[in-house]
């Protein structure tokens, strides 16, 4: 038995990387799966790979920009397989990279729309649908970005996803007496072709690695699982929460030159430490108190 047998759920930004990822898993795992995103002809390789592998899924092509958009897909879930049990918003754009003086208004608007406004539209048509079977999990794609570390040329692509983090603590606030669990995933660099936008060389990949505690980037299938953990009843008492999957990125960290001054500065305490416990006994042992306490116990 999958852990999400029974159970209906959307995946957006399904046609490629963490997204197709978790479609795949989610239905090996049991769950009737509408696979949204933009691609159509990718989105048909997807269910076409689950349908193979003994899997249910459709497909849903559309921008989640857009509100009907929102509200289709919804209306496909239950018309296809009766309801919706989990929705996983992973769909996104990094949007425009460059400094915020230089990003002009259109691209701002653009990137909210998509990462943020695209969340309200598909929790305002999904919600419904969760309380209709009694509950459920809504699980959004945010980002360490802006939430624990500032990348330079990311601002809009920052805010829209750090945005998202308020959005799960309200919906779980409004939701958890109806049985729908909130939550937001905040993903490490993983290697997606929308990861690849930001690590488009060898050595701006292996830059990107390097900030990883792990030293590497994750894999869709690893971001998956932890999308997996929230979708299902593993994660039955967490709400309201910001699951950091990021590989250590978020961790703070001393380079070689700081680990060494740290080294420095521990010997130099601890010296000094063992100084002052030194004097502090030869001065208590020499006082008057103390000889006449020696005294006394040679009378």
């Amino acid at each position: 038995m999958g852990r999400l047998a029974g159970r209906v759920a959307i995946v957006t930004g399904a046609s490629a990387g963490i997204g197709a990822a978790a479609a795949q898993l989610f239905a090996h795992e049991g769950a009737r799966v509408v696979a949204a995103g933009r691609d159509a002809d990718r989105l048909d390789g997807i269910v076409a790979a689950i349908g193979r592998s003994g899997g249910q899924a459709v497909a849903f092509a559309g921008d989640i920009a857009d509100a009907a958009v929102a509200r289709d897909l919804v209306d496909t879930a239950v018309r296809a397989f009766g309801g919706l049990d989990v929705a996983f918003n992973n769909a996104g754009t990094l949007g425009a990279l460059r400094p915020i003086a230089e990003l002009t208004p259109d691209e701002w608007q653009r990137t909210i729309a998509v990462n943020l406004t695209g969340a309200f539209f598909a929790a305002r048509h999904q919600v419904p649908a969760l309380r209709a079977r009694g509950g459920g999990a809504l699980i959004f794609t945010s980002t360490f970005v802006g939430s624990t570390v500032g990348l330079p040329g990311m601002a809009a692509y920052a805010a829209s996803k750090a945005g998202l983090i308020g959005l799960v603590q309200v919906l779980a606030a409004e939701l958890g007496r109806d049985g729908i669990r909130v939550n937001a995933l905040l993903p490490g660099g993983t290697d997606t072709p929308m990861g690849r936008q930001v690590a488009d060389t060898p050595e701006a990949r292996a830059h990107v690695a390097g900030l990883h505690a792990l030293g590497r980037l994750a894999t869709p299938e690893e971001i998956a699982r932890s999308a997996l953990y929230l979708a299902s009843d593993d994660s039955a008492f967490t709400t309201g929460t910001a699951l950091l999957a990021d590989g250590g990125v978020s961790a703070p960290r001393l380079t070689a030159a700081q680990l060494r001054s740290t080294a420095r500065c521990v010997s130099m305490l601890s010296w000094a430490a063992s100084t002052i416990f030194r004097l502090s006994t030869a001065a208590a042992i020499d006082s008057p108190r103390s000889r006449s306490s020696v005294i006394a116990l040679r009378k």
